[in-house]
């Protein structure tokens, strides 16, 4: 949470793990850019018709000008290209030349266009059974929402509706702990909502009483929980009004763009990372009218914005990354590549070898969702990321397919002017802290684990501007300095919620934290992550402790919840993923084990130790 204020501060508290901005006087907003996504979605309400009749190329270049033009760095000396961007339907490529990955050139042939379903996984047979987007873009979730469950369920096509196409829209069936229920989650580009969309989401979750609840994603996000079908229509205009959208967030979509937390208030900012974060998140979902060239992928596809030597964006898990650097004295990105977390296998995003100026992003973010969308693989559906496919061309075998997908077949090789500070001392936001506006401060607040009812989601509406972080904790006292390890502690949904999940998360994680904090004194933080299961929606490998749970037998030989126990995971330029250091410790023997940790690697006191020396 972030505070922003010239008078005395004054800190709402709120149990929400994010960065909260807050000015009392409306008209005082931060200088070049006025935070709220709601006065840019007025403004398109009010050009629609024209945008509508708009080539995709003028949309374009349109977004580039309101978006990047006031805040790029020298934006002064800036051309805008008059490009053409197309959403171009799958095409046969030629294979790849000299110094890629030997690949038949059949390999090559667009494989999108299958239609017969043979090879390829289930969920690809859902989308070619009825195409997931016309339930928002033919209105279809009107229909569906009208039909009463036991009806839904007769029928496969609409079964598979409510379990898998609406995932589309950003709602998930809760089928397994929670039938009739689902979880909405939202687009929100770098984290931020206004005022006025808290309190609409708050509003929404009020109405499901002890089953409505929120949460904050470790991709800058909201989840809402509680959502019943026949309200999703109503819903999803309430979030038009207010300038949010929850289409496509879910499934093989590209994901909520990320970007700095602190951007546009961060003193030691490389470059605010807003305009490029809504610049692509407008783009992808076609100013959130839906956008069907980019909601076939073989799998969901992440993307980040860096713009902090911090890199709290994490960009070495994203499949696509922009990384600021400077060439021959234009402002631009290096790109990374096929990041990714699954339950077989994790990988860091690795060099593409290219530049992309700052005031173009978007030919090469469509260019590699092109190629994975084409030429990624639809079968298996634990090898069918991105890095798969680059590991089956080679870099340079996939750069070249990138290529041939852009305006003009052409895509500089990388600068060696890279913006961002590699021994840079990664902060902590959490506290006071001066912005880059003279006179102004930011308030950092971190929430245990994420979950946020209505009465708290409620209060932080009263801010003026609320981010979230890549991180999900909060103090409970509301102080702004939470308890050391709580600072760094993440928590998945768990299977209080998630069918998916092994294990409770959320209250076990807060309840072993505080136990190990009550034996030990530790002197700076410890990130510990919580995953329920193997696909790791709690980031456990980039943790300095991660839990995955698992099921194991006790002491006792009883089958009990566990966790595999990780070691060793880093964040900011010397990333590093983390390691297996034990599997199968059951819950209730994690303390001990924990304890031991962070005595032997994180320099803590044993307690009792630490009083008998005083």
């Amino acid at each position: 949470m972030v505070s922003v204020h010239k008078r005395p501060l004054r800190l709402a508290l709120t149990a929400t793990p994010f960065i909260q901005v807050r000015d009392r006087r409306p008209s005082r907003l931060i200088r070049g850019y006025s935070g709220s996504r709601s006065r840019s979605f007025k403004r398109d309400q009010r050009e629609e018709k024209k945008l509508l009749n708009w080539t995709e190329s003028e949309t374009l270049v349109s977004l580039v000008r309101v978006f990047l033009a006031p805040l790029l760095p020298n934006s002064s000396t800036n051309r805008f290209k008059s490009i053409r961007l197309q959403a171009t339907p799958p095409q046969t490529v030629a294979p790849p030349s000299s110094g890629s990955a030997e690949v038949d050139s059949a390999r090559l042939e667009p494989r999108v266009e299958e239609k017969d379903g043979t090879g390829i996984n289930p969920q690809e047979k859902v989308k070619i059974e009825k195409e997931p987007m016309k339930l928002f873009m033919e209105n279809g979730i009107e229909d569906l929402a009208k039909i009463p469950l036991e009806e839904i369920e007769k029928s496969k096509l609409t079964k598979d509706d409510i379990d898998v196409r609406l995932k589309w829209l950003g709602l998930f069936h809760r089928r397994k702990h929670h039938y009739g229920r689902f979880m909405m989650r939202l687009k929100l580009p770098n984290g931020v909502t206004t005022s006025a969309q808290t309190r609409y989401l708050a509003s929404v979750i009020r109405k499901y009483g002890e089953d409505g609840c929120a949460g904050v994603t470790t991709r800058q996000n909201w989840q809402i929980r509680g959502v019943v079908l026949p309200d999703v229509p109503e819903i999803l205009k309430g979030l038009g009004r207010v300038g949010l959208t929850s289409l496509q967030s879910g499934m093989d979509n590209v994901r909520n763009p990320v970007g700095n937390p602190l951007a546009g208030i961060d003193p030691h900012e490389i470059v605010d990372t807003r305009p490029y974060t809504n610049l692509l998140s407008q783009y992808i979902t076609a100013n959130s009218r839906g956008n069907p060239a980019f909601t076939n992928l073989p799998r969901k596809w992440n993307v980040c914005v860096i713009g902090s030597h911090d890199l709290y964006e994490h960009p070495h898990i994203n499949d696509l990354a922009y990384m600021p650097a400077t060439k021959n004295g234009r402002f631009g990105f290096n790109l990374l590549v096929g990041g990714f977390f699954s339950p077989k296998r994790c990988a860091e995003a690795i060099p593409l070898d290219a530049w992309v100026p700052g005031d173009d992003i978007l030919p090469v973010c469509k260019a590699i969702l092109e190629a994975f969308r084409d030429l990624g693989s639809r079968g298996n559906r634990q090898k069918t990321r991105m890095m798969w496919l680059i590991d089956e061309l080679g870099i340079e075998g996939f750069r070249e397919e990138v290529v041939k997908r852009m305006p003009q077949q052409d895509l500089e090789r990388a600068s060696s002017e890279d913006l961002v500070d590699t021994q840079w001392e990664r902060r902590d936001y959490f506290g006071v802290h001066p912005q880059k506006q003279e006179g102004y401060s930011f308030v950092g607040i971190h929430i245990p684990v994420g979950r946020a009812q209505q009465r708290r989601h409620g209060r932080a509406s009263r801010a003026w501007q609320t981010r979230m972080a890549q991180a999900s904790s909060v103090s409970r006292t509301g102080s702004p300095e939470p308890p050391i390890l709580m600072k760094g502690l993440v928590a998945c949904t768990g299977n209080q919620f998630c069918g998916q999940a092994i294990i409770e998360t959320k209250a076990r994680a807060l309840k072993v934290t505080e136990e190990v904090e009550r034996l030990v004194s530790v002197t700076r933080p410890v990130r510990m992550h919580w995953t329920g299961c193997p696909n790791t929606c709690g980031q456990v490998q980039v943790a300095d402790i991660g839990f995955m749970g698992c099921l194991t037998r006790n002491k006792d030989g009883k089958v009990v919840e566990g966790a595999d126990v990780f070691l060793g995971g880093r964040i900011g330029s010397d990333s590093h993923l983390g390691d297996v250091y034990k599997k199968g410790v059951a819950c209730d023997e994690l303390v001990p084990l924990v304890v031991e940790l962070m005595v032997e690697k994180f320099g803590a006191v044993l307690r009792e130790r630490e009083e008998s020396e005083d």
